[in-house]
């Protein structure tokens, strides 16, 4: 299968919630964006890395990047390889002066050591199929510091639930145009899920 390259647009969270999380990926050279809630561990554990912060101990992601480069393990890449039932599956492509191996990781741990190692990362078309969200082009290209935007997520999924498939596609164009891509991401599912009973 041919990988397709993302990179870290946006970093993002929920007012409302104080536990979501989403990490937006983007495609490098498309306009299709893969939103991943993650855990607020990770989500800071990405922040420190993204923004070249030195903590005064290591966290749990540096010491497993200093336990690679003392053993001398090399991360080439990660895949997000698998989306089953909402869970994103994640592998890590390593390799020593003997061998190449794929470790299979949680997506969230996976993204905080390649921005760590400044590795790349990559999924698959189906991936970004049934998960992805397709930006409109607007003509220029936003700058990665007007995408990392704090977003908030409003109403429910219950909410979501007495709208028509119509008014749920007009919705998600608005929150896209807001980059609220918590929001996003319950409305792409419920959109996915009605089409799945089709």
């Amino acid at each position: 299968m041919k990988k397709i390259e993302l990179e870290i647009v946006a970093l993002s969270h929920s007012i409302t919630q104080t536990h979501s999380y989403a990490v937006v990926l983007g495609e490098t050279n498309g306009l299709r964006r893969l939103p991943i809630v993650i855990g607020g561990f990770e989500a800071q554990a990405i922040a420190v890395a993204l923004e070249r912060m030195q903590p005064s101990r290591p966290l749990t992601h540096d010491l497993m990047k200093n336990f690679m480069m003392a053993f001398n393990v090399e991360l080439h890449e990660i895949i997000i390889s698998d989306l089953q039932e909402g869970i994103f599956y994640s592998k890590l492509v390593c390799s020593n002066e003997h061998d190449t191996v794929e470790i299979d990781s949680r997506t969230s741990d996976a993204l905080a050591l390649a921005v760590r190692f400044g590795c790349p990362i990559y999924t698959y078309e189906h991936i970004l199929e049934s998960a992805g969200i397709l930006m409109e082009d607007s003509g220029k290209k936003k700058k990665p510091e007007e995408e990392q935007q704090l977003v908030r997520e409003t109403g429910s999924k219950d909410d979501l639930k007495g709208m028509s498939l119509e008014e749920l596609n007009q919705l998600l164009g608005e929150v896209l145009e807001q980059e609220d891509y918590l929001r996003a991401i319950a409305i792409r599912d419920e959109i996915n899920r009605r089409k799945k009973k089709y």
